[in-house]
């Protein structure tokens, strides 16, 4: 495998990481070694995470005002997670953007992966949008000719939804590291899409998950809840209920 800095610090107008372990794992507060991306958002964009975490109601001024209506804890753990990704669905449909931290960590990892394939795992339609957007030259494995072409390295940069990456999908000729974009909830997914690529067949000596963190998120609890090998994401509406002011968090 190729050699790097197992830790680097990026600091900068469009990007802040806090800890970067691409090539080798790293344990943070005690836990497990795992490679993982963790980056800061700038102050706004916690300040409207916050809000919406504490009063499940933000307006969101892009274009025009979008209004974000959290009703409860379910709902407020979905609209969290797009948050932490980067944008979010409004009440009208529309997608409010609140940041631009997860693609800049996704373009360094494409850099440090020096040519070296990629697959990368979204969960919200409107993630990979934006990841189409930034990169253009991503390309979505939906048919089979997709994972032919991915199989025999002519993709150097693909994307597959984890609802699509059940049992027996064979993607462990394309390359060894997958990016986690957003985390899914669901177990049985995580593992299904993982497996994609840690399977018999598999050339490399290591495949490298990357999961793409923003720092005291929901992200963080959702990775906590997969690592616990928590098998629903009740246990996350209940700790984020918890947490919520008034009886509107009961519903």
């Amino acid at each position: 495998m190729m050699k790097n800095a197992a830790t680097k610090v990026i600091t900068g107008k469009n990007t802040r990481f806090s800890y970067c372990s691409v090539w080798e794992p790293k344990s943070i507060n005690g836990g497990d070694p795992r490679y993982s991306v963790s980056l800061l958002m700038d102050e706004g964009e916690r300040a409207q995470y916050d809000t919406l975490k504490e009063e499940l109601f933000l307006r969101v001024r892009n274009n025009s005002e979008l209004i974000i209506d959290a009703k409860n804890a379910s709902v407020l753990c979905g609209k969290l997670a797009q948050m932490a990704n980067g944008a979010v669905y409004a009440d009208d449909g529309m997608v409010a953007h609140i940041h631009d931290r997860k693609l800049d960590a996704l373009e360094d990892l494409i850099e440090s992966a020096n040519g070296n394939p990629l697959l990368l795992a979204y969960w919200f339609q409107h993630d990979i949008q934006r990841i189409r957007e930034r990169f253009p030259q991503v390309r979505l494995l939906k048919t089979a000719e997709d994972m032919r072409d991915w199989n025999a390295g002519k993709i150097p940069l693909a994307a597959i939804h984890p609802a699509s990456a059940g049992h027996g999908l064979n993607l462990q000729a394309g390359g060894n590291q997958l990016v986690w974009f957003g985390l899914t909830w669901s177990l049985e997914l995580y593992q299904q899409t993982n497996a994609r690529l840690w399977r018999q067949g598999q050339q490399a000596e290591t495949v490298v998950i990357h999961h793409i963190v923003a720092a005291d998120t929901i992200d963080e609890q959702i990775l906590q809840a997969l690592k616990g090998k928590d098998q629903s994401q009740e246990s996350l509406i209940n700790a984020v209920r918890a947490q919520l002011p008034g009886k509107r968090g009961a519903a």
